[in-house]
């Protein structure tokens, strides 16, 4: 049997845009998300928005529960900002007792909080002023987290600031799958930037209020694979993981920006506006602890003709099909476990072993009812699969040192997920929409509940 280190963390992890539903009521205000759906529903899958989400805010007790029946000690979801401080400046005080209570419950159940801040879901009032291309964000965010801190620092000791900080920074200005929708990459670079130091304010406050906790960030990362050793193949890799790696894991990590994508941003006139004291900021605010989510690898080749300076990052590196990839065909992903053996050593190796957890792994699938057996439970095999080959690698990467503490999927219910509505299904228990959003578990929340049981398989 493959056998997992003691108080190792099993769970799952989800959002409050994607899991929560009412999206504008009990006095949540709007995020970009629920705006946009307004302007432009026909962009979303079968016009499903995010009040299509599976109803967590009315069913978490029962959600609480059912974590307990397939063995989780641990989840993590998120906190909406626009529920919690609907105009930015006072609490609602219903959203309160809301996470208070769902909080408490989680506790109670023997199920450990990680709780994150941002999950692509920027306030309405805050983008009609600029969102994270103005430096007021960076206040308006430290003031948030450290409200969240104040308010729930009793009952949640680990927390994380932003999920997958490059992807609204690449969706919403480089490729027209988050809002604002436009191509913009000296915006994207901006947006990166403010988002750090977001990031690194509200680490600064957390040390204030809770200095017995630890705080986190959740990046989505991998080694860029090269398709050749040639040296325009090699440089692309480079700059992939620059960009896409190394451009949030170095500052919250090691405490500073690298040299190399300074340069790389100003050769290509890219540089964003900063302030003196920033860097002396990031020094100081590294993070205790790093969640990685892990889906698919990054296969980067050279541009053929990359026009300098750079308009989009298909100048600086384009993605690569390996041919001997296996896929999962729903997604488009390629399935390669063989990654998280190697993320794992690039945080022992490049990143003082500091201690990580994977944050998100798993498997979507569309049209999953035609796994359904005569009971009307979902025999999802290929999920069971997906995660026992990745176990794998992380074991193995554990038992050569990388100090990793626990493996979250994505995700527990089947969820909302933004443009694609509920087209690709990800969830422990099946959400039937039709039914009043409810859940019955797949035979993957029985065979993680074995794994929780076993610490191990």
């Amino acid at each position: 049997m493959i056998k997992f280190p003691a108080n190792f963390m099993w769970g799952a992890a989800t959002s409050a845009p994607q899991s929560e539903g009412y999206a504008l009521s009990y006095g949540k205000s709007a995020s970009t998300w629920d705006q946009w759906y307004q302007m432009a529903p026909e962009k979303f899958k079968k016009d499903q928005g995010p009040d299509s989400a599976c109803d967590t805010y009315r069913l978490y007790s029962e959600d609480v529960a059912n974590m307990t029946k397939i063995g989780m000690n641990s989840f993590r979801t998120s906190i909406a900002w626009t529920r919690l401080i609907p105009d930015g400046k006072h609490v609602n005080q219903v959203a309160v007792d809301y996470y208070r209570d769902y909080f408490s419950q989680l506790k109670a159940a023997g199920i450990t909080p990680i709780i994150n801040l941002f999950h692509f879901d920027m306030p309405w009032w805050l983008m009609e002023k600029g969102g994270w291309e103005t430096r007021e964000s960076v206040d308006a965010f430290a003031f948030y987290a450290k409200t969240a801190f104040e308010l729930f620092g009793d009952l949640v000791d680990r927390w994380t600031t932003f999920n997958e900080p490059i992807v609204h920074i690449e969706c919403g200005y480089l490729t027209g799958y988050h809002y604002p929708d436009i191509v913009d990459f000296k915006k994207a670079v901006q947006v990166g930037y403010h988002t750090l130091m977001a990031h690194t304010a509200a680490v600064a406050e957390f040390k204030k209020v809770k200095p017995d906790g630890q705080i986190g960030i959740i990046l989505n990362i991998t080694p860029a694979y090269a398709k050749s050793d040639a040296p325009a193949d090699q440089v692309a890799k480079e700059k992939a993981d620059l960009l896409l790696a190394k451009s949030f894991l170095d500052p919250t990590v090691l405490g500073k920006i690298p040299d190399a994508l300074v340069e790389l941003l100003a050769e290509n006139d890219l540089l964003p506006v900063i302030e003196a004291a920033d860097q002396q900021l990031i020094a100081a605010n590294c993070v205790d602890f790093v969640g990685v989510n892990y889906y698919q690898p990054l296969r980067v080749q050279a541009p053929e003709n990359p026009q300098v300076p750079a308009v989009t990052t298909d100048d600086l590196y384009l993605p690569y099909i390996w041919p001997e990839r296996k896929i999962n065909p729903y997604r488009g992903w390629e399935i390669y476990p063989e990654a998280l053996y190697d993320v794992a050593m690039m945080m022992k190796d490049q990143y003082r072993n500091i201690p990580w957890y994977v944050s998100e792994n798993g498997m979507g699938v569309a049209d999953e009812e035609r796994f359904m057996d005569d009971h009307g439970q979902i025999q999802d095999d290929y999920r069971i699969e997906f995660m026992t080959e990745h176990l794998e690698q992380l074991h193995r990467a554990i038992q050569d040192g990388s100090s990793c503490f626990g493996y979250h999927t994505w995700t527990f219910n089947d969820c909302w997920s933004w443009l694609n509505g509920y087209q690709n299904r990800y969830g422990f228990y099946r959400v039937d929409l039709d039914d009043n959003a409810k859940r019955t578990m797949k035979k993957s929340g029985e065979w993680f509940r074995q794994l929780s049981q076993n610490n191990g398989f």
